[in-house]
């Protein structure tokens, strides 16, 4: 299909190929029709992370779920990456609810920049997803600005196209929800995130209800794909928190665990293995200190205040009765766990003896993270234990290939759209999907802003894109970094700066002194004098040339730019970034 354009609900879109390569023949396209449903996502697919799903019918939109996903190594500054409003703004008045799934920070944590640019009616949150989104909202003063009402498996939201039930699933953290949503078209199922244990810690998944959803029938599944390629079924959170409980009766000295402050379930089972062992509790790192705070108001955490301690308390309790709670179990440099490591901690250093549990398993790409605080743990006479198939310290909170096909089997969709993954995983979602007995034409592989026609209970692929870029955030603004600003950060990185001093009198028209050149990051200066000479010499003999008739400043700068750059490249096969700067003769600014 080659490029074009096309319009709907007044938004220019670009038409782009589709990533679909499953179904053979390629896919038909079809033009949306009035009274279509369209089913797009703004973040979630080819990504693990800012979840943003949108139901869209006429005049309505139903937003499930407005994540972050946070940046890796190569996007200097960047604090969150955000799905791209632009859509939402341009069609705000069509929005009728924010749904949230649970309280993840791939799920909500964009939505005070959402906030910031688009009136929200309300949203509808479970329990304690609830707690956490007011927490956030607090903070940026924004909780006055939308109300968020409760929402169980019994709940039911209805707008005038769109009826909304919901229902249990299991996962790391209280409160977490699948979606069911009726339209004019067809039924949706939406699973957020979810796994089967068959001994969970908090409530069970609703299989009944799901089951029966999926006898009366279910036209679209939106499933989690995230653990798409591991086999079998995840282990039981219930057998992680056997392990955590032996490895704290049986620890001699001070134990150290650090996990993920969102997987509260695990952070549960910690503090209960403390209790039972009467050690004594401390937690530190911002995000672990607001997870507890929060699942002790709410009932998740069944410990009482005697059974905490303050850093002040720490030197008056014995080796033997401590058990550290922390965060930094991805090697995050400024997390608590490593600062511990590297004996910059404010409160607590690592003693010989100490036992550091890791009660997770490295994210892929943290490995060499987690590696370096594991290294200076142990170097400093710390006992570190970290996941293994003999310790079952860490279990999933996402369904393995396993669970996924159960899931399908219950709900039996008509068809079905892997979401919540990287490319590679929703294409082993849909093969999974396949051989439970999904049609492959059935099957939409789909990217952040494709979208997909529900009509009167059949898919289709659409021929229109919504804008779904990456927002880069960098403190709170909402309207993000711009993509030339990344860029920039990435070129001084690599390449370094160049600096043009150049002074003129612009009253005479003429310079004044030969352009001087100042570099960072990108060449050693007395090893390349020539080369600067050389380049100082061209960008005179250019701006003289330019000057020679009557010129603007911005036509100065962009010469400097355009005479410098392919030299400099030509000369070292590095492109730096060129920064003219233009200093003016006093007597000639004034008038």
């Amino acid at each position: 299909m080659t490029e074009s354009t096309k319009t709907t609900h007044g938004v220019k879109k670009l038409m782009l190929p589709s990533l679909t390569k499953v179904t053979k023949p390629s896919p038909a396209f079809s033009q949306p029709k009035p009274n279509d449903t369209l089913v797009y996502a703004l973040g979630g697919l080819n990504e693990v992370g800012k979840n943003m799903y949108v139901i869209e019918h006429d005049e309505e939109i139903i937003i499930i779920d407005s994540g972050v996903m946070f940046p890796d190594e190569s996007l200097w500054g960047v604090d969150y990456v955000i799905p791209d409003f632009s859509h939402l703004i341009k069609n705000q008045h069509k929005i009728k609810a924010l749904i949230i799934t649970h309280g993840h920070e791939d799920h909500i944590g964009s939505i005070p920049f959402l906030m910031q640019v688009v009136k929200l009616p309300r949203i509808y949150a479970p329990r304690f997803a609830k707690a956490l989104i007011n927490k956030k909202l607090e903070e940026r003063k924004l909780h006055k600005q939308v109300e968020i009402e409760i929402i169980t498996n019994r709940s039911r939201v209805a707008t005038t196209h769109f009826i909304i039930g919901f229902f249990n699933t299991v996962h790391s953290i209280p409160d977490t929800l699948g979606a069911i949503i009726n339209t004019p078209n067809g039924r949706i199922a939406h699973t957020g995130d979810f796994k089967f244990d068959l001994t969970p810690v908090g409530d069970n998944s609703d299989y009944q209800v799901m089951a029966f959803l999926g006898q009366t029938g279910i036209d679209i599944l939106l499933s989690d794909s995230t653990n798409s390629g591991v086999p079998g079924f995840s282990i039981s959170e219930k057998k992680v928190a056997q392990s955590i409980l032996e490895i704290t009766r049986k620890t001699p000295g001070r134990l150290l665990v650090a996990t993920f402050a969102s997987n509260v379930y695990r952070v549960r089972q910690i503090i209960e293995a403390a209790v039972a062992c009467d050690r004594k509790i401390i937690v530190f790192g911002r995000s672990m200190e607001n997870v507890v705070d929060i699942a002790l108001k709410l009932g998740h955490l069944r410990a009482k205040p005697e059974h905490f301690i303050t850093p002040d308390q720490l030197n008056h309790v014995p080796a033997h009765k401590l058990c550290v709670i922390s965060t930094g179990s991805q090697g995050e440099a400024l997390a608590a766990l490593s600062r511990i490591a590297s004996g910059t901690h404010r409160y607590i250093k690592v003693i010989p003896g100490d036992t550091v549990v890791f009660s997770s398993s490295p994210i892929p790409g943290n490995s060499d993270s987690v590696n370096k605080v594991v290294n200076l743990l142990t170097r400093a006479g710390a006992n570190v234990l970290t996941n293994s198939p003999l310790n079952s310290i860490h279990t999933t909170g996402h369904a393995s290939a396993d669970e996924q096909k159960l899931m399908l089997q219950l709900f039996r969709p008509k068809y079905f759209m892997p979401v919540h993954g990287e490319y590679k995983m929703l294409i082993q979602h849909s093969k999974t999907a396949m051989e439970v007995g999904v049609p492959e034409e059935n099957i939409f592989i789909c990217a952040n802003g494709d979208a997909v026609i529900l009509r009167n209970h059949e898919a289709f692929h659409s021929n229109v894109r919504i804008t779904a870029d990456d927002v880069y955030v960098d403190g709170s603004d909402a309207s993000g970094l711009s993509t030339s600003v990344i860029k920039d950060r990435k070129i001084l990185s690599n390449n370094g700066l160049v600096s043009v001093i150049v002074c003129i009198d612009s009253k005479a028209n003429k310079i004044l002194v030969k352009p001087s050149i100042v570099t960072r990051g990108f060449v050693f200066i007395k090893d390349n004098q020539l080369l600067i000479k050389e380049a100082e010499s061209l960008v005179y003999e250019a701006i003289k040339k330019k000057m020679a008739s009557k010129t603007t400043f911005g036509e100065i700068k962009n010469t400097i730019r355009l005479t410098l750059e392919p030299f400099l490249y030509q000369k070292t096969h590095r492109n730096p970034i060129v920064i003219p700067v233009i200093l003016n003769q006093k007597s000639a600014m004034i008038k």
